[in-house]
């Protein structure tokens, strides 16, 4: 995109067990979206991510192990308030996995569930299944 000041950024979690990635619904909202959120000023990745998950789950992720899993795009004038941009990190974490006030509800989705999911979601929904790490 040609303006990357004007692309709002997330820095979201993927985590994959047994073929099914873990996602997160916000009160008084339908769609589920992967864990995280927007960096703070000055934050790199790894920062964001780490405070965004304690916030969100509770949990502490290791940023050592921080795996980049792809970079996704919604473009401008799409329905979904592009442009928007979200960067995908898998990762290990310490400590159960325990939603915060802010979070309704987690669960655990398979490719089938990629109509739950926003459209960025969904792509990486697609990318996780054409890599063969979701049924």
């Amino acid at each position: 995109m040609a303006n990357d000041e004007a692309v709002r950024e997330k820095v979201a979690w993927v985590l994959v067990r047994d073929h099914r990635v873990l996602v997160t619904r916000s009160h008084g909202r339908e769609v589920f979206y992967f864990p995280g959120g927007m960096r703070e000023p000055g934050e790199s990745d790894s920062q964001t991510l780490v405070r965004e998950i304690e916030e969100e789950l509770l949990t502490a992720i290791d940023a050592g192990s921080m795996v980049h899993v792809g970079t996704f795009e919604v473009p401008a004038g799409h329905p979904e308030r592009g442009p928007f941009r979200m960067i995908c990190y898998t990762a290990d974490h310490d400590g159960p996995l325990t939603p915060s006030m802010e979070i309704a509800e987690t669960a655990w989705f398979g490719y089938e569930d990629r109509h739950r999911v926003s459209y960025v979601d969904g792509l990486v929904l697609e990318a996780l299944h054409e890599a063969g790490l979701l049924r």
